[in-house]
């Protein structure tokens, strides 16, 4: 039996295929199509004819994909929503979405703010307004696709996030999408609401692409395989989940990258540099998961605050374009060819000096034709390699936590532009297959559960707290579709929040487990 994996980049679409010892049997890139299915079926025709497997033996299809990212950017697909907020009179005065631009706020055909919520020991801040509620849904009936309900303190007790969206379906029919926020952010109304409102906003974009992948799955043949979708921690989801919380899905490429890598370099603790056609994105990798960040996270202008990798992106990859100015300075990027660079770059025959030239001209890639870079001359092609190692140490810099030299795995098709020499670093490595990482890291990424709550230490005591969480986030993780028997505890830890009266902490756990085959 073999598993699949894909990942969608900016660039190009990796395939991978691997066997039931996690051994890689094929593993492809094909460039991204502005028709991201073309570009999907492209990639797995050819893994699919460079393994020679019977495609009937595929019991496994992971997708990693950035549609919804692209989605929230561009302002395209997003289906019509309505916002209820559980918070008067406390919230009243900042509305939902107070600080959206426009042209992603027109999203909203209506929102209110009712009577409800609670304090942050679970006390009720107000009786939740059932009539209110009703008498919301009943005015947007017909006009949209997906509601979107938040509710102050949801984390803490969600009883009126609950009894609204029964509410909704009631009123609505079950052929509209319910987001809840206590299911999606952490601590923090706004940001939770936010992210919240784009989950609902999402519910089209995911709909379409996991029937799409599925559709695109059976015209290739691939008729026996359980279909899952890459998530933004570094583990999987089934198509259902998907379409129910699609907002995870965003920067699950580079989490799938670190995945990839900590796989193919055996390390479960280092720095994870991905280099693609246009970018290159630096995490993590923190006992074989990314790591995720602790702040707030925008995307496209929308502040959030749900669950997302820590990573840094800089505008330096394969393709950027290197420019000579008149003063003799050189500089990479942030523009690219982007996924024309086989057209482009000078070594394929084009016309435009990319940082692959460089790389090629210096001796450190054997790709396309290194006579059509001898022109470059030695001088520009050292100050824009220092260009391009200055750009990729500070971004070391700014994902280290201490002074200390730290391991770094590269990955990705882009990877042959850095040198392994980095300051900074005590090592670094560039494994077998390391251009596509991120698909196989999508392959064999597992399944995970998170729980986390605001737990006074003065009430339950902290051993007691914490084997509550344990067991919450391995029945999340089973749940989600681990083999029971193979989930472990990734992280846990308890953080004291000083603004709460007594010994207030929150609460967190995580853990993953294997897919069931």
């Amino acid at each position: 039996m073999y598993k699949l994996g894909i990942d969608v980049g900016g660039t190009n679409t990796d395939a991978v295929l691997i066997d039931e010892d996690l051994s890689i049997v094929a593993a492809v890139k094909h460039p991204t199509s502005v028709d991201i299915t073309q570009g999907i079926m492209g990639a797995m025709d050819a893994v699919l004819e460079a393994s020679g497997i019977d495609r009937s033996q595929i019991s496994q299809a992971m997708l990693g994909t950035t549609q919804c990212t692209n989605a929230i950017v561009e302002r395209k697909g997003l289906a019509p929503i309505a916002v209820l907020r559980i918070g008067a009179p406390a919230t009243v005065g900042i509305p939902p979405m107070v600080d959206w631009a426009d042209d992603i706020r027109a999203v909203s055909v209506a929102e209110t703010i009712i009577e409800g919520g609670f304090e942050y020991d679970g006390k009720r801040l107000a009786e939740f307004d059932e009539a209110a509620c009703r008498a919301f849904f009943e005015g947007v009936k017909g006009r949209v696709e997906a509601v979107a309900i938040s509710c102050v303190f949801s984390t803490v007790r969600n009883d009126d996030e609950l009894s609204a969206a029964r509410i909704a379906t009631e009123v609505l029919g079950d052929g509209v999408h319910v987001s809840i926020s206590s299911e999606i952010g952490s601590m923090g109304l706004i940001e939770r609401e936010n992210a919240t409102i784009l989950n609902a906003a999402l519910y089209d974009v995911a709909r379409r692409f996991t029937e799409g992948f599925a559709e695109s799955l059976a015209d290739k043949g691939v008729t026996n395989a359980d279909v899952y979708l890459s998530q933004n921690d570094g583990t999987l989801m089934t198509m259902e989940y998907a379409r129910r919380y699609p907002i995870f899905t965003i920067a699950c490429g580079p989490t799938n990258s670190i995945r990839g890598a900590s796989y193919l370099s055996h390390m479960d603790d280092a720095i994870i540099i991905d280099v693609g056609g246009t970018t290159t994105d630096l995490g993590v990798l923190a006992h074989g998961f990314p790591r995720e960040s602790g702040v707030a996270v925008t995307i496209g202008g929308v502040r959030t605050n749900f669950r997302m990798p820590d990573v840094v992106s800089i505008g330096l990859g394969g393709g950027s374009i290197v420019r000579e100015r008149e003063d003799g300075t050189v500089t990479v990027g942030p523009d690219s060819v982007g996924y024309a660079i086989t057209e482009r770059a000078l070594v394929f025959g084009g016309d435009t000096m990319c940082a692959t030239d460089i790389a090629v001209r210096l001796g450190m890639a054997e790709v396309g034709d290194a006579s059509l870079v001898a022109g470059i001359s030695d001088e520009l092609a050292e100050k824009a390699m220092a260009a391009i190692r200055e750009l990729v140490e500070e971004g070391i810099d700014v994902m280290k936590v201490s002074n200390d030299d730290i391991d770094v795995v590269l990955v990705g098709g882009g990877s042959i532009i850095l040198p392994t020499d980095l300051t900074g670093t005590s090592k670094v490595v560039k494994p077998e297959h390391s251009g596509c990482a991120n698909a196989i890291g999508s392959a064999i990424s597992k399944v995970s559960g998170t729980y986390e709550a605001l737990v006074d230490y003065d009430e339950v005591p902290r051993e007691t707290a914490l084997e509550r969480a344990r067991t919450a986030a391995i029945e999340e993780a089973v749940a989600a579709g681990a083999v029971r028997g193979t989930v472990e505890i990734i992280d846990i830890e308890d953080v004291p929040l000083a603004y709460y009266p007594g010994h207030t902490n929150r609460v967190k756990a995580k853990a993953a487990g294997d897919l069931g085959k």
